[in-house]
């Protein structure tokens, strides 16, 4: 597993497929706040109630100067489904090898049931206009998330 970024860091540059296959590089939001969040399987509950908290955030985390990625080691046929499914208005990223996950410490030891293995951390890393590291955030939960990253980032009036 990768060391957690920490604030003030370069963030690790990358370039992925998005949903409609075309590619996404975190160096192509440069000049804005970019909220990178990686989560576990599309389609699945606690991500799909993720997903649709950032969808129904997403026009006030824009007017507020943020932009929004996701990433998720699902391929990109899935991911497809799933942002037509449930109409979300920002890039779905696959990371299949899960190489950027691991840039970003959100791969590594997970329990779950009394088993460990390898999976992705639920997590939310902002990247500030420079490329810098200014929040990063792990082990986050799906219910909630998006409102406390807005009382975080101090969004909320």
């Amino acid at each position: 597993m990768a060391d957690r970024l920490m604030t003030g860091t370069e963030a690790p540059g990358f370039t992925l497929k998005d949903s409609n296959g075309m590619d996404v590089s975190l160096s192509s939001t440069r000049g804005r706040n970019t909220i990178v969040y990686f989560y576990p399987a599309a389609s699945t509950p606690g991500c799909t109630k993720q997903a649709c908290d950032f969808r129904d955030s997403l026009a006030s985390l824009q007017a507020a100067g943020y932009e929004v990625l996701g990433i998720s080691p699902d391929p990109v046929e899935k991911l497809a489904k799933f942002a037509a499914a449930e109409a979300l208005g920002f890039p779905l990223l696959s990371d299949e090898d899960h190489t950027v996950a691991e840039a970003y410490g959100a791969w590594g030891e997970k329990k779950n049931y009394g088993k460990t293995y390898q999976g992705l951390i639920r997590s939310t890393v902002v990247v500030d206009p420079e490329g810098k590291v200014a929040v990063a955030q792990y082990n986050v939960r799906a219910t909630g998330h998006v409102a406390k990253l807005r009382r975080d980032l101090k969004l909320d009036s």
